[in-house]
């Protein structure tokens, strides 16, 4: 039987290591001349395999080639070094690392290997998480002199020797994340990232590999950046066919940060996951890690919301917000937001931003009068704030104009009419603190939607002596400010949000409590957006909306309430239509989708996700399970005349027992559900629904 425990094995000679995790493990070694190679990741093997494969030689020297490239731990810069490196420092007198070995600890399943270089000491940090593998890295200048970090990669994940790799990625743009494509691995390098202060809609910083996998079946390597910034991650095919992955904070090799006496900087975690469970069985792996360890509070449920940006735009008042509560609450609404626009001169997107005090017009005894109307409602209350922007129409940016990030003598790049803080400087960390303390000390809020609706383009600092630390110190701060209010204010729930799914990762995924998926709420393109998401991150984490129709905000599709429902349900459920317009047969039928939604609930946040097929123009499914319940979202996107619908083939149920579906009352055996599939009911275009079976 296999031990679950994750465990930390040492060969005798303190020089080859094992990490394993319930059903994969990792094992590394050190050479005589403390060069740290990579030895397996994988399924599990004992220490005496990690230890054979330790003795087995480099390859023979090749004119103008290096036997180390591709079988590194960690390749610094410099000596016979050619792939790329994870660390590049740099001093007044030389550049590049001659690192010795320092010796290393274990500790609760992880290991800590450490490396001096004259004054410089480099600490790989390893620890396992079933059988997620978080890696980070530890820089720490201990000598007299400056050193220049040019670049700190938290991890290089080295591959098996196999053919035929295949990469999937998540690429997008603003309204079309979280699109999964796949393609050969060819020889060279693969660069996806973020050169824009943020995580960014174009990339998610995850990638894939397999040789044959399926969604069920088939090994699959994967690895997951942690880092709301600028980032990074390369995949080398090198000229003997292994394959490397590198990665970490900022987008180039340019500088992050220069470590005085003293000083240290520590990398994002680069997480690597191996599964032999095919895509599915990585998606909940990785769901399941980021559950138990990632993701805030993540065995409370999340409540469905109300929020009032679609509804009411910058057009808010007391009066109509209150008007809009009630009819949220009449439906099930458990927790409403208030959208952009009620603070400072915000009547417009051109003004206002920075002034984070309820606007007096609209609010004259600020929001607390409003607030406790939602409690006396049943629900919770819940803000929207965009705490790193200014506009420069605004008292702030009048008292501060060079608090912003800004070259001298250029123009300064407004993007939907603001600029960005730069919170990187303490006068400005100190002045969102106390803003945003304030304003969650002066009010009953549960709940903060933070925003960030445009990338860095101007990123200069006059008078700072090194100016492109801004990169990695505004996320620090970013991080800083979280974790400082949610320690001060432990009630209230927060959002990460960036014009949709700008900022996405498990960085700020272990500071929030949910994230916005996608500024696209058009349920059929939902489905590849949260499809893609589903790769990584799971349900409980993943906001969805049901907004008006036709949608006019992107492509004016009518669809049906039942299809936007249905899609909204397979992640946290809220509602962003103009309530007040909706007829009382559409608030019926709301109140009954809210309720179902509340009884599935558990399942959907909590349990474990299997894709039933993909949502590539027909039929599309998703199940999830937990315990005993199962619940199907099945959406018929278009059905063709003579075309039957097919029964979707259900996943991770018990062959030898029984299955009521509550909506027909029909029994199924497990074996059958697996085999045959279990009938939708669906018929004709854009139509949808939630069948749900429970264990007998």
């Amino acid at each position: 039987m296999v031990d679950t425990a994750n465990t930390v094995d040492i060969a005798e000679d303190g020089r080859t290591w094992l990490l394993s995790g319930p059903a994969s493990g990792y094992a590394l070694h050190l050479t005589e001349a403390d060069e740290l190679l990579h030895l397996h990741w994988g399924p599990r093997i004992a220490l005496a395999d990690a230890e054979a494969l330790a003795v087995r030689p480099l390859p023979v020297y090749r004119p103008f080639e290096s036997p180390l490239d591709g079988r590194e731990e960690y390749p610094v810069e410099g000596g016979p070094r050619f792939v790329r490196p994870a660390l590049s420092v740099r001093t007044d007198q030389r550049r590049g690392t001659e690192w010795t070995f320092a010796g290393y600890e274990t500790e609760d399943g992880g290991l800590r290997l450490r490396f001096h270089d004259d004054g410089l000491s480099v600490t790989l940090h390893y620890r396992m998480r079933a059988d997620v593998i978080e890696r980070w890295v530890t820089v720490d200048n201990a000598g007299p002199a400056r050193v220049e970090l040019l670049r700190a990669d938290a991890a290089t994940w080295t591959l098996p020797d196999r053919e035929g790799w295949r990469l999937s990625q998540l690429h997008g743009r603003w309204a079309a994340e979280s699109r999964l494509t796949a393609a050969p691995l060819t020889y060279g390098e693969k660069v996806i990232g973020s050169r824009r202060g943020h995580t960014g809609h174009q990339h998610l910083p995850w990638v894939a590999l397999d040789t044959d996998a399926t969604e069920e079946r088939g090994e699959v390597y994967g690895c997951v950046l942690g880092w709301s910034g600028s980032w990074r991650i390369a995949v080398a095919q090198l000229p003997d066919a292994r394959v490397q992955i590198t990665g970490g904070a900022g987008h180039d090799d340019s500088g992050l940060l220069m470590l005085g006496a003293g000083e240290s900087y520590t990398t994002p975690v680069f997480a690597g996951l191996w599964s032999d469970g095919g895509f599915g069985g990585a998606s909940r792996a990785w769901h399941a890690y980021q559950r138990a360890h990632v993701i805030p509070d993540a065995e409370q449920d999340r409540p469905v919301l109300f929020n009032s940006w679609e509804a009411t735009y910058f057009d808010i008042s007391e009066e109509r917000q209150t008007a809009l509560a009630r009819r949220a609450a009449s439906i099930g609404v458990e927790l409403f937001v208030v959208d952009d626009g009620w603070f400072g001169a915000r009547v417009s997107d051109r003004a206002g931003l920075g002034d984070w005090t309820p606007n007096p017009d609209r609010f004259p005894d600020g929001l607390a009068p409003l607030a406790d109307q939602v409690h006396a409602l049943g629900m919770r209350f819940g803000i929207w704030v965009e705490p790193e922007m200014v506009n420069p129409d605004s008292d702030l940016y009048r008292a501060h104009p060079d608090w912003v990030q800004y070259q001298p003598g250029r123009e300064r790049t407004e993007l939907r009419n603001q600029l960005v803080l730069n919170l990187a400087r303490e006068d400005v960390q100190r002045y969102l603190w106390e803003q945003l303390d304030g304003l969650l000390s002066g009010a009953p809020i549960d709940y903060v939607k933070w925003d960030f609706n445009r990338c860095f383009t101007d990123p200069g600092w006059p008078g700072d002596p090194y100016p492109q630390r801004l990169w990695t110190d505004h996320v620090r701060a970013f991080y800083a400010l979280l974790d400082r209010l949610r320690a001060a204010h432990p009630g209230v729930a927060f959002e990460s949000c960036s014009g949709g799914g700008g900022r996405i990762d498990l960085g700020v995924m272990s500071r929030t409590d949910q994230v916005w998926t996608s500024d696209n709420t058009d349920p059929l393109d939902r489905l590849a957006i949260q499809h893609g998401f589903s790769q990584i991150h799971p349900a409980r984490i993943m906001a969805a909306w049901v907004t008006d129709s036709p949608n006019t905000q992107l492509n004016g599709r009518v669809s049906a309430l039942r299809l936007r429902f249905v899609s909204a349900m397979a992640g946290v459920l809220g509602i962003g239509g103009d309530l007040s317009e909706w007829t009382e047969a559409e608030l019926t039928a709301a109140r009954e989708w809210v309720r179902l939604y509340k009884e599935i609930r558990p399942v959907v946040q909590h349990g474990e996700l299997y894709r039933l097929r993909p949502p590539e123009g027909g039929l599309s499914a998703v199940q999830y399970t937990l315990g005993g319940e199962t619940v199907v979202l099945a959406w018929l996107q278009a059905q063709h005349y003579g075309e039957p619908v097919p029964a979707p083939r259900l996943r991770g149920l018990d062959p030898t027992a029984s299955y009521e579906c509550r909506e027909t009352g029909d029994i199924h055996r497990g074996a059958v559900l697996l085999h045959h599939g279990l009938s939708t009911g669906l018929r004709g275009d854009l139509d949808a629904t939630v069948l749900r079976l429970r264990r007998i």
